[in-house]
């Protein structure tokens, strides 16, 4: 019988311009864990994702709470995975209300999400709120991965001017800070996020390679196809099947970006930047699908993505929704302007659980990519008619491997700090601080 290769864990697949990491695959791990010995885990992954406007949190809200709870019309998409999920209700962004500031709700819900600190409300260069959890979690463990963290989005990000009320654009269309003044702004591009997380690094390689695959219409597979043969012959069958699974899930990514950017190719008089899909759903979906490869890949554990900025006036005409969200929001109690919303956020929530399910089909150790992940869901306007920041509508998904009881509903006393939250996933991902933003202490009900 062969005796399979042992495999570095940061093997990496290399080609002109390309260098493609391996999923977590046996033969990366220690000769004695594959003997039946103690050896490597699977690294924990931690990912916020942020929705804009608040919520219809009557269509969001479950009515039972612990184990016995019926997921409400919002969030039915994530029936198939409801065991993995976690419904957090009573917490609170205290940073977000105004707290002497007056109007600009909107800025301070994106601005305060991840840092759990109150924006200096400033439309000029002297910007200030927080350092975010991410962040927080990048400068202790981003060194053991190839980016430190990974910031996407589906509306550009601005850096200045004034957004919301006296509020700097960077507030409203920021929720990842990597310093109090430093925004973290998001890639919305699905092809740079792909080229990024795919390429050597070296960018002379790396334009020749993107133009060498344009005009002989190569695959970036095309590029590592030795290293991969190579690399195959010394595995075994369980590991050979999942890197081909692997590497068709990176081909089948690499052609709907191809084809999103032959749409917006074949509209030229719409401004529409190079490998942005045409509709809203497969630029959510091809954001979250590079996310997963990110992760499966190790090539980092740490990500943020704003579905929308907060403030987002986007229509939604496909769901029957001519109307822009914001707008909406402020629905004056309208039953009618209600069910829209709740029609948006349930639109979101499929996007959401269609990543989840990706999470949760990959393989990994014992188990799958989602139980060693910490994904929350959410953000800090509850009611966008009232601008309120407590009851915030927030889900964790995933098991943080082993760390987390999921498919329960929990509700924590008014009030409650979400930064009580940050507080113990960074202890999670080996990032403990004493304190975070406004927090009072760790956030009991994730075990029971």
């Amino acid at each position: 019988m062969k005796r399979q290769t042992h495999i570095p864990r940061r093997t990496f697949l290399r080609g002109l311009g390309t260098s493609l990491a391996l999923p977590f695959l046996e033969s990366t791990l220690p000769l004695r864990a594959a003997s039946g010995g103690a050896g490597a885990v699977a690294p924990r992954r931690l990912a916020f994702v942020f929705i804009p406007n608040g919520a219809n949190m009557a269509d969001w809200t479950p009515q039972a709470e612990g184990t016995q709870f019926e997921l409400p019309y919002i969030l039915e998409p994530l029936q198939s995975v409801r065991e993995d999920l976690l419904v957090l209700s009573g917490l609170t962004h205290d940073k977000a209300r105004p707290n002497g500031d007056g109007a600009g709700d909107h800025a301070r819900s994106s601005a305060t999400f991840l840092t759990a600190a109150q924006a200096r409300k400033t439309d000029g260069a002297d910007i200030e709120v927080g350092t975010s959890v991410d962040q927080v979690a990048a400068q202790r463990v981003g060194n053991r991965t190839r980016f430190r963290s990974l910031e996407l989005g589906s509306d550009r990000s601005k850096l200045s001017g004034n957004c919301d009320s006296g509020y700097s654009c960077a507030y409203s269309f920021n929720i990842s800070w990597q310093t109090p003044t430093t925004p973290m702004p998001p890639e919305v591009d699905p092809r740079q996020v792909f080229e990024r997380l795919f390429s050597n690094g070296n960018r002379a390689e790396n334009a020749e390679s993107v133009a060498r695959r344009q005009l002989f219409q190569k695959s970036i597979l095309d590029l590592v196809l030795e290293d991969a043969r190579r690399l195959q012959s010394g595995l075994g069958y369980t590991d050979r099947r999942k890197l081909d699974e692997y590497l068709t899930a990176v081909r089948e990514l690499e052609q709907r970006i191809e084809r999103a950017e032959h749409f917006a190719r074949a509209l030229p008089e719409v401004e529409k930047p190079t490998g942005i899909p045409d509709t809203y759903q497969d630029h959510l979906r091809i954001l979250f699908d590079l996310l997963t490869l990110a992760f499966q890949t190790d090539t980092t554990r740490i990500a943020s993505f704003m579905l929308a900025h907060d403030g987002s006036n986007r229509p939604y005409p496909w769901l029957g929704v001519p109307e822009g969200h914001h707008d909406l929001s402020h629905h004056g109690n309208d039953e009618a302007k209600k069910e829209k919303i709740a029609k948006i956020n349930r639109f979101h929530l499929e996007q959401f659980a269609h990543f989840i399910g990706k999470l949760k089909s990959v393989p990994e150790g014992d188990g799958t990519l989602l139980d060693n992940c910490m994904i929350v869901y959410g953000g800090a306007i509850s009611d966008g008619n009232r601008h309120n920041h407590d009851d915030l509508p927030v889900l964790l998904a995933g098991g943080g491997r082993g760390t987390i009881q999921t498919g329960r509903h929990v509700r924590y006393p008014r009030n409650t700090p979400m930064a009580n939250l940050f507080l113990s996933l960074l202890d999670r991902m080996d990032a403990p601080v004493d304190r975070f933003g406004d927090s009072t202490g760790r956030l009991n009900g994730l075990t029971t």
